[in-house]
């Protein structure tokens, strides 16, 4: 009888405790304000803690008394977290560190409002968790924090390109006047605003010029491949412009014009012609060209800026655009043909036509890929050709439908891995998924089948990576 009036008394102090610290809580936001009221909380909150572990007896009351008290502990945390002030925003550094497990949310960081519309009759706007955010709402925020690139960091990569491809250029004219290689210019996804995360990555397109009356395409379905999307180029009339009418004859192999010949005599150069610490020195800037590489590679690190440089040989003829990168293989002398440009060309003129969301949605895309250790090998061009597939049945691509058509891009890319064929917008007899490994393509199928349902998954699980 007395242990139970000794118990009933703690529980009354206990009480009583728990009262008081209801009463200052409840009363310290209206003294100290929002950040001292949430710091004053966490203290109390855990001083409480402290005091009702040492208090309390371990029998099965008690047991189930804590577990209770562990359960309320999250709810009053998210209530202290509700009245903090809006932290600032971390570096990418600190959130790759700091990043959650996938179970675990973290409320989102609101930007604070300039100084000159603070005041003390101007409460602060509490901040909202991710929890509460709609998929609609993530989307729009992971595309302006994770995704964009500041216009300061591409006008810089540009600017670094343009001065290395004058003097790339320069070096080709003095050292292989003969050849007919057109003016090289900048392309890929970071001219064309398409490029998402970092300025890291440019393309040098360089022409070659050469004489149609001389040469002859041959279409894909006719190659040894029987692929429509890679063709050759075959040397005409040698019966009466015999070997070495065109400069381009130092290529051929069996009468055809070599891509692979062609990379190997330009990757030669890049690595043992020119003298690159010379240039970089000039530029104040580091260049490498990449050795162990099947492309034309150059690396360049300009202080904080890294910029991964691709030389392209470019064919222009009979409006289409091949290019000097052939399938992995011992097939040689093939030329790829691209679609770059009109995939730009027709998701710009449909984006300006209806001010679409196209454009939004394929970064983001193309932001979750190259983040995450599975869908790297998907690249923008595949993803372009699902937006354009999508976009001949659904019309509606306004910013307000971005969650849905995002979602319906998942479901679609998971039908076209279920069958191992994605075709070209332009050519459907093109296989755009045709390079692809069968364990790559489960791989990629079995991550998108899984987001279907809950396509927040991906943003949640890579946005930090």
């Amino acid at each position: 009888m007395a242990e139970l009036v000794h118990k009933r008394g703690k529980r009354r102090d206990d009480n009583g405790l728990g009262s008081a610290v209801d009463f200052l809580l409840a009363n310290a936001r209206l003294v100290l304000g929002v950040g001292g009221a949430a710091v004053l909380a966490i203290a109390t909150l855990a001083v409480k803690r402290l005091i009702d572990r040492a208090t309390s007896s371990p029998d099965v009351d008690d047991a189930k008394a804590e577990q209770k008290t562990i359960e309320e502990s999250w709810q009053d945390l998210s209530v202290i977290k509700a009245v903090q002030k809006p932290q600032k925003k971390q570096s990418r550094a600190d959130l790759s560190e700091s990043r959650p497990s996938p179970s675990m949310t973290l409320p989102t960081q609101a930007a604070e409002p300039p100084e000159h519309l603070l005041s003390l009759e101007t409460p602060q706007v509490e901040s909202r968790t991710l929890l509460c955010l709609t998929f609609q709402e993530k989307l729009l925020s992971y595309y302006r924090n994770r995704v964009t690139i500041p216009e300061m960091e591409v006008a810089l990569s540009k600017q670094l390109a343009t001065d290395i491809c004058i003097e790339l250029q320069s070096f080709l004219q003095s050292k292989c006047p003969e050849l007919p290689f057109g003016s090289m210019f900048l392309g890929g996804s970071l001219c064309d605003d398409l490029q998402a995360v970092a300025a890291d990555h440019i393309c040098f397109m360089l022409p070659l010029v050469f004489e149609t009356t001389l040469w002859s395409l041959i279409p894909g379905e006719d190659t040894v491949i029987k692929d429509p999307q890679f063709w050759m180029i075959r040397r005409t009339d040698l019966e009466y412009f015999p070997r070495g009418s065109s400069p381009w004859d130092r290529f051929l192999v069996g009468g055809y014009f070599s891509s692979n010949v062609l990379n190997e005599a330009l990757h030669k150069m890049l690595v043992a012609s020119i003298n690159w610490p010379a240039i970089g020195s000039m530029l104040e800037c580091l260049i490498r060209p990449v050795v162990a590489s099947e492309e034309l590679m150059l690396e360049v690190t300009h202080y904080q800026t890294q910029l991964n440089v691709t030389l392209c040989p470019v064919i222009e003829a009979r409006d289409m655009v091949l290019l000097a990168t052939p399938p992995k293989g011992v097939v040689e002398n093939l030329w790829r043909q691209s679609f770059y440009r009109s995939e730009v060309s027709k998701l710009k003129d449909l984006d300006a036509a209806d001010s679409g969301a196209r454009q939004c949605c394929l970064k983001i895309l193309k932001g979750i890929c190259q983040n995450h250790p599975f869908l790297g090998k998907l690249t923008g061009s595949h993803l372009t050709h699902v937006l354009l597939h999508l976009s001949e049945t659904e019309s509606d691509w306004a910013e307000e439908a971005l969650a849905t058509r995002f979602q319906q891009v998942i479901e679609e890319l998971v039908g076209y891995l279920e069958k191992g064929f994605l075709p070209c917008y332009f050519n459907s007899q093109i296989n755009l998924f045709c390079e692809l490994l069968d364990k790559e393509i489960d791989e990629m199928g079995y991550v998108l089948y899984n987001a279907a349902s809950e396509p927040d998954l991906l943003l949640q699980e890579w946005a930090y990576k």
